[in-house]
This record gives structure tokens, sequence and C-alpha cells, in this order.
């Protein structure tokens, strides 16, 4: 028998505005509402609404035999009720249907982990507490930020209660294994650890429309073959992927959506296949193997490493300037200060400051909204001395020096 599990990330974050060094004690806000909203409702627009109606069509359609999981952050879900909360309901009316299963992971999709165990664990409860607040559910099965992971990770995620884990099928990791079977962290002894198909993940998220991919078109049929013949050799297929997807990163004229919706049919024509979400996976297979990956993982770019978001001095720079502020902010008080740091967490931010030109060049200049990762730095270092300006005179603290350097990191990566 052969699973298919599709996890869906949902992320939206608080993009940062154009912030000079003449704005730093004079204006506060930090974040570009204006753009903010317009990429909100565009996205809304063309994938979440369209493809949430969709994913209830075929969930009524097969009798609850389609099933998926979601990983919304609360940026997502911030932005949605403030600009489009018909978002919101469409995602409580899949949660009502008992056939979704949302998961759980860092409230505003941080790298926290690396930086602030307490406040990693203060951000999954915050994500905890809006799913069970919105959708009804205590997630069980946990994700971390762009699937950042290792053994040292999975043993204080199990510390936590969760019965899931989930992570890149990276090939350097796997060896002669298949990322199609349930696995253990060699550091647990309850916690289960889900790893992604990336060739067949990838197949739907990022060749689907490549006219110059040999197995182009995309058939649902020609797919639907790819995962059958996984039976007798593996127990689960895990499709992990951006939600964005459907209809936004693949145009709905690509036909990306009439994909999916016939899909499931083509699916479940092989007797043996069916759709779980991931802690039915968890609970109808056993361990079959330990997985122990010491050094940390990620599902981004070729290296499928940390290089996307700490690989030049400015990134670094600027995460560790920020987290030095964490104590500061956090004995504040202050509500609205809390929630300004917080959004700075966001790892689209130091994203935004990667210097790879290369062989996933492309894919860091489509997510930037800076015409350099320069100019991401700078504006976001000048909101840091901002934030100490506020801590400063809200608080009365000793200064707190921040050091911006651009000039010195330019071309030291």
């Amino acid at each position: 028998m052969v699973s298919v599990c599709f996890y869906f990330q949902v992320h939206q974050p608080w993009r940062v505005r154009k912030y000079s060094v003449f704005d730093i004690a004079r204006n506060h806000d930090y974040f570009d509402h204006k753009k903010n909203e317009e990429v909100c409702r565009k996205v809304a627009s063309k994938c979440y609404l369209p493809a949430n109606n969709l994913i209830l069509e075929l969930i009524k359609r097969y009798n609850s035999k389609f099933r998926v999981a979601y990983s919304i952050t609360g940026t997502a879900l911030e932005q949605f009720e403030r600009y489009t909360p018909e978002v919101i309901e469409s995602f409580k009316r899949l949660a009502e249907t008992g056939c979704v299963e949302f998961l759980s992971e860092t409230y505003y999709h941080s790298l926290s982990y690396l930086y602030s165990k307490d406040e990693f664990r203060r951000q999954i409860n915050l994500h905890k507490k809006k799913m069970k607040e919105l959708f009804g559910q205590t997630p069980k099965v946990f994700r971390n930020t762009e699937l950042i992971y290792n053994n040292e990770l999975a043993h204080y995620i199990e510390g936590m209660g969760y019965k899931g884990i989930i992570c890149e099928g990276a090939d350097h990791i796997l060896g002669w294994r298949s990322p199609n079977f349930v696995y253990q962290p060699v550091t647990c002894n309850k916690i289960k650890l889900l790893m992604k198909n990336y060739k067949l993940s990838d197949d739907i998220a990022f060749r689907f429309s490549n006219r110059g991919w040999e197995e182009w078109p995309l058939t649902a049929d020609k797919f639907a073959h790819w995962v059958s013949s996984v039976n007798g050799s593996g127990e689960t297929v895990n499709l992990f992927m951006d939600y964005e997807t459907l209809g936004e990163h693949q145009w709905e004229d690509t036909g990306i959506f009439e994909f999916l919706r016939h899909l499931p049919e083509k699916l479940l024509l092989h007797p043996d296949n069916n759709f779980l979400t991931p802690s039915e996976v968890i609970a109808r297979y056993p361990v079959r193997d330990k997985m122990d990956i010491h050094n940390f993982i990620s599902w981004a770019d070729i290296e499928r490493d940390l290089s996307a978001w700490l690989g030049n001095k400015m990134q670094n720079n600027a995460i560790q300037e920020l987290y030095m502020l964490e104590r500061e902010v956090m004995a504040s008080g202050d509500h609205t200060l809390i929630a300004d740091w917080r959004k700075l967490t966001t790892s689209d931010h130091f994203y935004y400051m990667c210097t790879k030109w290369f062989a996933d060049g492309d894919v860091h200049k489509y997510f930037n909204p800076y015409e350099s990762p320069y100019e991401g730095f700078i504006a976001f270092m000048n909101i840091l001395n901002d934030l100490v300006v506020r801590l400063r005179s809200e608080m009365k603290y000793r200064p707190i020096v921040i050091s911006e350097k651009p000039s010195a990191l330019v071309g030291r990566h």
C-alpha cells in the first residue's frame, strides 16, 4: 500500500518598507502596508481561495478519501484577518470536513531555534493557540521553518509532546534509503520522522510548467503512475510544497488546477493507494529505521542547508544583532514593540539578503522585493537602530549600540 501525504506550507511575511536612516527616531512604522495588502489580495485571488474551493470539492467528491495537511504561519493568518477574512473562512470550512490536518510551527516563521530556545518555544505556543482558536485543532505534528532540522531539534520537539516531525528527504542524508518510509530520529524514543519526497514534490512545485523538461506536460495519469510504482518499495509518498504552487508559482493557465482536480481519481484507480494526513501516516506505519542527521538541513536550494538565510556576513550580522535585543524587548512589556521585533524574526528578511547568484540565483531574485540584498540589509539595520531608540526612550535602558557597516560587508560573503 502507498499513502499519498500532501502537506502545503502557507506563508506571507510582514514585508518591511524601504526604511532609511532619516526615519530613525522619527517614524516607528516599519512595514509596507500597501505592498502587504496588495500581495495578500493577489495571492488570495490566484491561489488561496480557488485552491481551497478545489480541495473542498475533492474531499466531498471522493467521500472524505482525499486528505491534506497545512501549516499556516501566524504572519499569514494576521494578514488574512486584516485584508482577506474570506480566506480564513475557507480554511475553517476545510477544517470542518475532518479531512484536513493543521501542523505546528513557529508563529513568525522564524529561525528562533538557532538563536533562542525560549523564543522558539514561545512562538510555537502562540501558533498552537492560534490553531485551536481558529480551526479547533491542537497540532500533533511539527514542521520547523523552511524544514530546518537536525537530531537535536527532533529531541527538543519530542520533549514538547509532539508525535511527529517532518524534514527534507535530502539525498546526502538518505544515501541508499528511500524517503517513502517512516523513520525515527536517533535522539528520540517516540517521535516519528516523515521525509519529503523532493523529486516528486518538485515535479509539481517547480517543473510543472517547464516546457523544456523532458516529462512535460505532466498529466495526472502520468504522475499517478509514478506514485503507484512505489508500491512494494515504499509506504508513504510525502508531497510537501508551498501552497502558492497552485495558481501563483504555477499559474492557472498552466493547467495546475486541472492537474490536481484529476489526480485523486487517477491515484485511487490503484486499489493499494490512498490519501492520509501526516498524523494518520504516523499512526498507520511502523518505524523502518533510525535517521541520524547531525548537521542542520533545510528544503532550500541545491545545498539543502542554512546558506539561503545565513550564508554571508550581512545575514549573520543582522540576525545576531536582532537576537541581542531579545532580552530588552521582552522585558519592556510593550506589546507593540514586542510584536514589531517578532515580525522581524521572520526568515524572509534574511533570505532577501542572500547573495547566491549561481544555480539558485533566479529563485532568490524572484522572491526579493529589494533591488539588491544590500538594500535589504541596510533597511533592516536601520529598523534595528530605531528599535534601540524606542527602548532607550520608553524604558530608559542602558545604551545599546548596533554596528551597521554595510560598506565593509559588500563583496565579503
